[in-house]
């Protein structure tokens, strides 16, 4: 019921405004005088020219060019600090990742260079491939 009634405000308040500007178009076209606007909104001269002068402004402001797309979103500062921190983290794990590498593949090397002496631990074809194209990188 409350919605309803809102509603009904919010429908009452634009009619309103659309007369408003009706009237302002009018006395800019020269359709009317400034007094007979004022006259048929049932204001002074003066409340007549201070809603001619913001109207006015408010058409301006909404014909001005807008940069096309969705605006942009400020990022707030915890958000931008939680990325960066996510970022330096990514950045470490993957130097660690490449440190067990590097050390799986000279344990590798030295089990060749001693002639197979711990043969048990050797690393697969593909493991091995992929630890030289990581040292590469």
């Amino acid at each position: 019921m409350e919605q309803g009634g809102k509603q009904r405000t919010r429908d009452k308040e634009q009619e309103l405004a659309r007369e408003r500007a009706l009237v302002i178009l009018r006395v800019r076209s020269g359709a009317m005088t400034a007094k007979q606007g004022a006259q048929a909104l049932g204001v002074s001269r003066k409340t007549y020219y201070q809603w001619e002068e913001r109207a006015l402004k408010a058409m301006a402001l909404a014909l001005e060019n807008r940069v096309a797309g969705r605006p942009s979103v400020s990022m707030d500062e915890e958000k931008e600090r939680l990325r960066q921190r996510i970022r330096e983290l990514e950045k470490k794990l993957d130097l660690a990742e490449n440190a067990l590498e590097v050390k799986e593949l000279l344990s590798a090397y030295e089990e060749f260079r001693d002639g197979g002496a711990k043969k048990n631990r050797r690393i697969d074809k593909k493991r091995e491939e992929r630890l030289w194209r990581s040292l590469r990188r």
